[in-house]
């Protein structure tokens, strides 16, 4: 079978028509030319509006990078005719392999871009004999298309966090659709100020923010400001993880304070290496642990109160009534602000003040979690080291919606990986 049968098999043109295949040296690589022409008859089509028009000249021949066959690069090679179109002027043709000024055919770009989701952008470059910019045109050609294509219109439920990009406190601000029936990166964001959320809602659109009916989130100041502005009628749910991390914050503060103060007054350091003893569930310790947690609580020491505060606090998941979640709540907070440990009653006073959000989440059945969220962030928190030592924000945002957003893409008559 010849090359052109293969190619009118898998990847056939209605206005266009191969013509020769040439076997090309170029310095030691060689290559494959697939030459085109237009079928007789037919008009070229304006790349602005998309309509027949009379040809106006012919430019010289270009070619277009295909999907390489047995490691030996192809390449279309066609001469562009020019367009003399009443609304447009005169254009370049549209043709039906490559898109704008692209040197890539869009099967190649989807061919790279497919690779691109697997593999880091650089192996995939080395694998397939290209450059590394070539493999970020070809994600961020797909990226566009998709965000372009999405369906937007069954959001009901967000998840919004944010996540250490780079050093320097530099973060990036997360929007998840956290639906059951749909779970992808809708937004992402450059810092995490009330500016950064706002350029979400804007993009996002009025109606489609006034049907949302669940908001996941922290306790991150901007965002309890912007949600509450921007989407007052959806029921707002303080993340349950990050409310076990404050937890956890404080008992690691208190012990680490506490290691300090035995060893300076020559006591026995018996708080030496008990971090994960206090940080870990109970169900999850180890044997060891589990002896070492029991000798510990035997010590009247703050770190230890700190514990049982912070294990006490556990019983608020398991209510079922928003009302006696919160009598529980209220009774938990004055205990932890008369027990005269700083970090914990820093604690009890930021949830007193976020008290209804916190109830909320017994309001919304327990259905809306961080859950979601924190499995997308561990996929996003992925993502990024394969991208490691990227510069720009732009290529972690192409990044980050090609591997997470769930984004459509177009379709072809022929899959090749």
């Amino acid at each position: 079978m010849q090359l052109k049968s293969i190619l009118n098999r898998v990847q056939k043109y209605k206005s266009f028509v191969y013509e020769e295949v040439e076997w090309a040296e170029k310095g030691q690589e060689p290559s494959l030319r697939v030459s085109l022409r237009a079928r007789a008859h037919t008009r070229p089509l304006c790349a602005g509006c998309r309509r027949a028009g009379p040809g106006y000249d012919t430019l010289p021949a270009r070619e277009f990078e295909f999907v390489p066959l047995w490691g030996i690069p192809v390449f279309f090679v066609y001469a562009l005719r020019r367009v003399n179109c009443k609304r447009c002027g005169v254009k370049v043709e549209a043709v039906p392999w490559a898109a704008g000024k692209h040197t890539l055919t869009t099967t190649s770009m989807h061919f790279l871009a497919l690779w691109g989701r697997r593999l880091s952008w650089s192996e995939v470059a080395t694998i397939f004999h290209t450059s590394w910019e070539k493999v970020f045109d070809s994600v961020d050609w797909m990226v566009h298309w998709g965000l372009e294509h999405r369906p937007l219109s069954r959001i009901r439920s967000l998840g919004i966090d944010e996540v250490l990009w780079r050093r320097g406190h530099q973060y990036l601000t997360l929007v998840y659709q956290i639906d059951g029936h749909g779970q992808r990166l809708l937004w992402v964001g450059k810092d995490r100020t009330v500016k950064t959320l706002l350029r979400f809602f804007r993009s996002f659109g009025k109606a489609r923010a006034g049907r949302l009916r669940f908001i996941c989130s922290d306790l991150w100041k901007p965002y309890l400001k912007v949600i509450a502005r921007k989407a007052s009628q959806a029921l707002h749910v303080l993340d349950r993880f990050h409310v076990v991390q404050h937890m956890n914050k404080a008992v690691d503060e208190v012990r680490a304070q506490e290691v300090r103060v035995l060893k300076a007054r020559g006591r026995d350091p018996v708080l030496t290496h008990t971090r994960w003893c206090l940080l870990k569930r109970p169900e999850n310790l180890t044997a060891n642990q589990e002896v070492k947690l029991a000798e510990l609580l035997r010590h009247n020491l703050k770190a230890v109160r700190t514990y049982l505060l912070k294990e006490d606090f556990q019983f608020f998941w398991d209510y079922g009534s928003p009302t006696w979640a919160g009598k529980f709540l209220d009774r938990w907070c004055t205990r932890a602000l008369r027990s005269r440990i700083e970090p914990m009653k820093k604690v009890a006073r930021m949830l007193r003040k976020h008290r209804p959000l916190l109830l909320n989440w017994f309001r919304a059945k327990k259905k809306i979690s961080s859950g979601v969220v924190e499995g997308l962030n561990n996929r996003l928190k992925l993502t990024l080291r394969k991208a490691y030592g990227f510069r720009t924000f732009e290529a972690i945002e192409v990044a980050l919606y090609h591997n997470l957003g769930e984004l459509p893409e177009p379709e072809w008559t022929h899959k090749f990986c």
